[in-house]
């Protein structure tokens, strides 16, 4: 969510400010964020000075940067062994990848955007955006796309106001309509698709990780690239993903996660 809006007050608003650094990805200087902040100067520079104080943030005196603090490496650390499928997910994902040599994402919704949590690489590596810890849109990738389906229809809806609608290549699904047409029919098979629509070349077929109750914790895909192989044949491993899928979901039943947004 954007800066523009937000109605959780000073914290959501020091939030915003965090965002906007680690969003640059370098240490930063206080004019540039000025440039791009909507808040006043003196508004900034406070929030700058809170998040500093409270170890969010650093701040390079030499060199008048900004950069991300050491504490969020311990709340970080903190999220992923709490709240993250990865640690439980971690045999179930290296069986799958050896047996199938392609590779495999675990994702999580945060925000109704994808969060890749985990990835095991093919054993021929392909170049392609999806990291862990990388965020990336849900309506144009197989994961993102295997969770908005199963979302309830209040989930749903908040969710769909967060996707840009993007059109990154010719295949990209590039209105509401088209997606929920789409959310359709992987509730009905049980998986979903990428038919390079994020990234030229890029496909997938991605399963739902659900809870007994049918509650979508997150979601596993298997990637491959055109060069390699084709989407009837990525289709034909489903059932194998779902069968590692279930097996998360075992592992996961007594754990508490977040609630999807």
């Amino acid at each position: 969510m954007g800066v523009e809006g937000n109605n959780d007050g000073t914290v959501g608003k020091a939030l915003d400010v965090l965002d906007m650094v680690a969003a640059i990805g370098r240490p930063v200087r206080f004019t540039e964020l000025l440039a791009t902040s909507p808040y006043p100067k003196a508004t900034l520079y406070r929030f700058l000075q809170v998040l500093t104080h409270q170890g969010m943030l650093s701040y390079d005196p030499d060199r008048q940067t900004y950069a991300l603090g050491v504490r969020l490496v311990r709340l970080a650390h903190a999220a992923w062994s709490q709240s993250s499928l990865a640690p439980l997910a971690r045999p179930h994902l290296d069986a799958l990848s050896a047996q199938l040599g392609e590779t495999i994402h675990l994702a999580q919704l945060d925000q109704g955007q994808v969060l890749y949590v985990d990835k095991r690489n093919a054993a021929r590596p392909v170049e392609m955006f999806s990291q862990a810890g990388k965020v990336g849109p849900a309506y144009c990738t197989g994961v993102g796309k295997a969770m908005l389906a199963y979302l309830p229809e209040e989930a749903l809806e908040a969710a769909l106001l967060r996707q840009s609608f993007h059109r990154f290549t010719p295949h990209t699904l590039d209105t509401q309509s088209a997606l929920l047409d789409e959310l359709a029919a992987i509730r009905e098979r049980g998986y979903g698709f990428d038919r390079e629509e994020h990234e030229p070349g890029i496909i997938c077929v991605a399963v739902p990780i659900l809870t007994d109750a049918q509650r979508v914790i997150g979601a596993l895909s298997v990637t491959s690239t055109l060069a390699r192989t084709t989407l009837d044949a990525l289709e034909a491993l489903a059932p194998e993903i779902q069968t590692t899928a279930t097996l998360i979901a075992k592992e996961a039943r007594d754990w508490r996660f977040p609630e999807q947004q």
